[in-house]
């Protein structure tokens, strides 16, 4: 009796046993956050392993599902605009035409096909976007799409394979829901630092300066004169001309900075005093 159920152990340890082998094409995931705005890509990436691709394996003038396997998918947190139109959130497949000197991206609001639609339906393409090939004297393996030369506005998408590189570019709205955040946060009870990031955000985009002034005061005030709050509160009132009381405020900065031992706001506290005192 007990070979039998051994017998039976070793048979189901057989009958389970897969092999293990790695993909052609390997999934992979790229996540980054633009601004305020998540952007999410899921695709597969072949690779050369000798081939000649472009033009070739890819070839010109015809729609490419753009990776391999199931469709290249791109999935946005918030309305984007892409080539000057606005499409909503949500997620997209990602096609593409190759061209020797031009490609075409297509943005394709049904995004379930396997590889490309059995019938290509214009009405699907939320947008194109015409990009130029760039040329690399780089050779990229494997094929990549990556998400780089990001700011808190925009950001390119970029595809690369063999030597070729072509990037589109993505705003996104992170002015409309910082302002946002911001009218509906200080109108809720706010905090000193509520008021800090708001003067901060209005200073670096240049938004009412005198606005910014007045929150930075109230920062100030409620947070007990950080060293932090008053460096910016002396960058507000120099952006205004009054470089008199930019130079007394940074000073006071510096001493509280010094008290705390940060040498970054030593240092950019005395350049702005001298600057500010020529």
């Amino acid at each position: 009796m007990k070979n039998y159920f051994l017998l039976l152990i070793v048979s189901s340890f057989f009958v389970e046993a897969q092999v293990v082998s790695p993909q052609a094409s390997p999934f992979s995931t790229v996540t980054q956050v633009v601004g305020l705005t998540e952007i999410k890509i899921e695709y597969s990436r072949p690779s050369m392993k000798g081939r000649k691709i472009i033009g070739n394996i890819v070839p010109y003038g015809e729609l490419w599902r753009t990776g391999a396997n199931a469709n290249t998918k791109v999935t946005f947190s918030d309305p984007v605009t892409i080539s000057g139109k606005i499409i909503p959130q949500g997620t997209y497949a990602l096609y593409t035409r190759p061209g020797k000197t031009m490609w075409e991206i297509f943005f394709y609001s049904k995004s379930d096909n396997w590889s490309l639609p059995k019938e290509w339906d214009s009405s699907q393409v939320a947008v194109v976007s015409e990009s130029p090939v760039f040329n690399s004297v780089d050779r990229f393996e494997s094929f990549s799409i990556q998400i780089q030369n990001i700011t808190s506005n925009d950001a390119d998408l970029i595809i690369a394979w063999e030597n070729t590189i072509v990037r589109t570019n993505i705003k996104v709205p992170t002015a409309k829901k910082t302002l946002e955040s911001i009218k509906k946060t200080l109108a809720n009870n706010p905090k000193a630092e509520d008021y800090y990031k708001a003067a901060v955000y209005y200073l670096n985009s240049d938004i009412d300066l005198d606005k910014a002034k007045k929150w930075m005061e109230i920062a100030v005030e409620k947070g007990n004169n950080k060293y932090y709050h008053l460096r910016q509160y002396s960058l507000i009132l120099a952006a205004l001309g009054d470089k008199k009381s930019a130079v007394k405020v940074a000073r006071n900065s510096y001493e509280l900075a010094d008290k705390a031992g940060n040498k970054d706001y030593l240092k950019m506290n005395k350049e702005s005093i001298e600057k500010w005192s020529k």
